[in-house]
Parts: structure tokens; C-alpha cells; sequence
């Protein structure tokens, strides 16, 4: 997931979090206002009915205008006047238990039970005491809760949606800069690296990070042009003057009147210019697969055609070689067996690993596989040779390593890391099994080409 999605997610995350705590609050004040509210109601109506019904008289007949005029009757509405005898025995008529021991305890009380509220208190006439209680449901207060929790549930869903949308513009506007950064590093190539991204003005962490990048260019600039002027000017410094030594060895061994000894060193010689000629043509290769971004030689590739190629020129490096090929997980469309790249380097690849299965394995039955598994092409590579150690496999990548058990072979180290360079530079990767003395299975796995 991109941090772009993450921090829209986080944001409305924190902004669910924070509606629902606002929710929260507003809907327990809510609740807090309108029991009260209620209450405060019933405890008008208690302290009329004390006092038109326990101080008779002209203001008690006011108390009952005003009772009759201005206060609504309220849904079950129940007013009780009890008498509580000098040893408090009472009849409650209805009242709960918990609302009459808090009366008769406190002189007051206030109780809900459901929907019902309860209001009352204890009040002293003519030496008797009396409890008076009003009590009523409140459907109208129920109502506006329920109203209310709807309109904050509409809001909070609308909110959500609205700040979603808000989180997205927010991280847009905000990764823009990285974005605009990532798009310029992504057109740097071996090609143009005298490039440098666009400092922005400020000092915040894209400035820094882009000054950083610029910094590492810099340095990686100067890195390629040392290795373009090594591999540009490595062919004739050193190749050159191998040719001549060469050359002329090869006119002194067709000189008459040499004994065996002088023949003999002087085939030495050749034989050993000829391994330093092969072992520099091989670095000189690995240190040009290294290079990406120079696709002049691009071209759609058949596979299949190139397997076979690499077969024939793996026969020639080794005349007595045994090579079966399988072609039974091809698939029927043709334009599946294509992939982009450089032909003679792809062919230079395979024919590597189909030339060291046949060195490694004494030219005996070697298995070449050709299928296309989740939109890549695989080549496989079986022998039944030596092997390799399970504690070197790691290593055979590493150019000029050679595994413990492959002296009695030749060879210099520089085929396998030259092969998973060019495969690299096709998008490609290199997969091995191996086991000592059983043989070794190696799978090059590269991208069907789209256009």
C-alpha cells in the first residue's frame, strides 16, 4: 500500500475516532438536559400539589389557576399525596421501594424507572407528615433522543464520506512534491546522468532529500564514466598487446629447428595468452552487461529459436555432449514464446548454463526445458553432474568464485555472474537446485514480451 493511501486511512481513521467521541458527548449532555429538564417539571407539579392540597387558602387557589392555565397535563401523569404515620407505615400505592426509602431518607428523591420518571418529597402539615409524588412517562424527550441519534448518525456517516475525500486531496497535495521527485528519478538512465533533479526553494525534508540525490548522482556519475572509460579503453590497452604476444608465439612455433623443450614452452605460452584472451573478452562482457538504459540492440525474441542456437554453440565448445530437449509445456500461442531484448546477449546467457551442465556432468544426459508459467518464459536446465555444495550456492554468482569440487574442471569464475547480469538487464531472474553429486536444475525465468 502506498503511504499516499496509508496516511488517508490513518486521517480518517483519527477524524472516525474524534466524530465519535463529539457524538458521544453531544448525545449525554442530551441526555442529562432533558432528564432534568423533565425532573424539574415534575418537581413543579410536586410543590403544587403540596401546596393546594396541604396549605388550603387564597394563595393555594392560585397555585391551582396557574396549575390548571399554564402546565400542560403530561403523558400518565400521576399525582399522589401519602400520609406516613408516626412510625412510618405508609401506603405506597405503586410508588417503587428504592423511590420512597430515598423520599422519606433525604426529605427528596428523583427516580426513572424505563420511561417513567418519578418526583417527590416529603412535606410537614398540621403536625402530619406527608410524601408527595408526581410521576409521568416522557415520550415526547424519548423522541427528540431518537431524533437526534439519527441526525448524528446521518451526519457522522456524511462526515466520513466528506472527510475521506478531504484525506485524499490532503495526501495528493502533500505527496505531490515526492511525486514530482520520483517521476524525474525514474528518467534517469545510464545515458543522461549528467542530469540533476530540481532543487526546490526552502528547507524542509524534500529540499534535503533532493539535494541528497543530487549529491549520489554526483558520485555515481563519476563512478560509470570510470567504468565507461575502463571498458572503452580496456579492449585496446590490453587486448592488443595479447594479440601480438599471441601472434608471434604462433610464428616462433612454425619456425623449423625448434627441440621439443624450446616447442613445448612456447605451446605453454600460447595456450595460457589464449586463457588471458578469454578470461578479458569475459570481464569485458561482465563489466558491458552491467550497463541498463542502452537498448539500442532491442528486439522482440523467440525463444524456443534462441534455445536451440544456444544448443548447437554449447555442441561446439563440447563435440561429445548429450542434450535432450522438452518441449511439451509450450503453449499454442506463438506470440507467448517472445521477449524483449538483445539477442546475442540472451543467447551468450543460455548457452553459459547448457555449456556448464555438459562440462559439470561429463557429458551425460543433459535435460533442457522450455514452458511459460505466469507470463514468463522458464528454461530449465537439468544434469545429472557433480553438483555443487549446499554451503556455495550462495556464491556461485560472485564473479571469480568457483566451488570446492570443480578443480579438476576449467574454468575462471566469470560465466554465472555474466549470465545473471544479462538476465538481469532483461527484467529477468535465475533460480538453482542443487545437490553433490545428484546434479543441478537451473531455471532462467524472463518476462513475455507485451508489445
Amino acid at each position: 500500500m502506498k503511504i499516499q493511501s496509508k496516511i488517508t486511512l490513518l486521517f480518517l481513521a483519527l477524524s472516525t475516532g474524534i466524530l465519535l467521541l463529539l457524538n458521544a458527548f453531544i448525545l449525554y449532555f442530551e441526555y442529562q438536559f432533558n432528564f432534568e429538564d423533565f425532573f424539574k417539571r415534575l418537581e413543579t407539579r410536586v410543590n403544587i400539589r403540596a401546596q393546594v392540597h396541604l396549605f388550603p387558602g387564597e394563595k393555594s387557589r392560585a397555585y391551582q389557576e396557574v396549575r390548571n392555565r399554564y402546565l400542560e397535563r403530561l403523558d400518565h401523569e400521576k399525582e399522589q399525596l401519602i400520609k406516613v404515620t408516626a412510625n412510618n407505615q405508609y401506603d405506597k400505592d405503586g410508588l417503587p421501594n428504592e423511590f420512597v426509602k430515598e423520599v422519606l431518607t433525604r426529605g427528596s428523591a428523583r427516580y426513572k424507572r424505563d420511561n417513567q420518571f418519578f418526583a417527590g418529597k416529603t412535606v410537614v402539615s398540621n403536625n402530619e407528615r406527608y410524601i408527595v409524588a408526581v410521576s409521568a412517562l416522557n415520550p415526547s424527550g424519548l423522541r427528540e433522543i431518537q431524533e437526534l441519534q439519527k441526525i448524528l448518525l446521518i451526519g457522522f456517516v456524511g462526515s466520513l464520506i466528506i472527510v475521506y475525500f478531504v484525506g485524499k486531496l490532503f495526501s495528493k497535495y502533500t505527496f505531490t512534491p515526492v511525486r514530482k521527485l520520483t517521476d524525474q528519478v525514474k528518467s534517469l538512465t545510464s545515458d543522461n546522468l549528467h542530469m540533476r533533479l530540481d532543487e526546490p526553494a526552502g528547507k524542509d525534508e524534500i529540499a534535503e532529500l533532493t539535494h541528497t540525490f543530487n549529491n549520489m548522482l554526483n558520485r555515481l556519475e563519476t563512478a560509470f564514466n570510470t567504468q565507461n572509460n575502463f571498458v572503452s579503453n580496456a579492449s585496446h590497452e590490453l587486448r592488443t598487446p595479447l594479440t601480438i604476444i599471441n601472434s608471434e608465439i604462433e610464428l616462433a612455433l612454425n619456425k623449423h629447428g625448434l627441440t621439443p623443450e624450446q616447442r613445448s614452452m612456447l605451446t605453454t605460452i600460447n595456450s595460457e595468452t589464449d586463457k588471458l584472451i578469454q578470461i578479458l573478452n569475459s570481464l569485458l562482457l561482465l563489466a558491458q552487461s552491467g550497463f541498463d538504459g542502452k537498448k539500442q540492440n532491442w528486439q522482440k525474441i523467440r525463444m524456443d529459436e534462441l534455445v536451440f542456437m544456444s544448443i548447437e554453440a554449447a555442441k561446439k565448445l563440447h563435440p561429445e555432449s548429450n542434450i535432450e530437449v522438452d518441449l511439451s509445456g509450450l503453449p499454442e500461442d506463438d506470440e507467448k514464446l517472445h521477449v524483449s531484448g538483445n539477442s546475442n546477449l540472451l543467447r551468450l546467457a543460455v548457452t553459459n548454463i547448457i555449456s556448464n551442465a555438459c562440462k559439470y556432468s561429463q557429458n551425460q544426459l543433459v535435460n533442457v526445458k522450455l514452458s511459460v508459467e505466469n507470463k514468463n518464459i522458464v528454461i530449465a536446465v537439468i544434469d545429472r553432474g557433480i553438483g555443487i555444495p549446499s554451503t556455495e550456492v550462495q556464491h556461485i554468482f560472485v564473479p571469480f568464485f568457483r566451488a570446492s569440487n570443480t578443480h579438476d574442471y576449467e574454468g575462471h569464475g566469470v560465466g554465472l555472474p555474466l549470465t545473471l547480469n544479462i538476465i538481469r538487464l532483461h527484467k529477468g531472474t535465475i533460480g538453482i537446485q542443487s545437490e553433490v553429486d545428484s546434479g543441478t536444475e537451473l531455471r532462467i525465468f524472463l518476462p513475455v514480451s507485451t508489445t
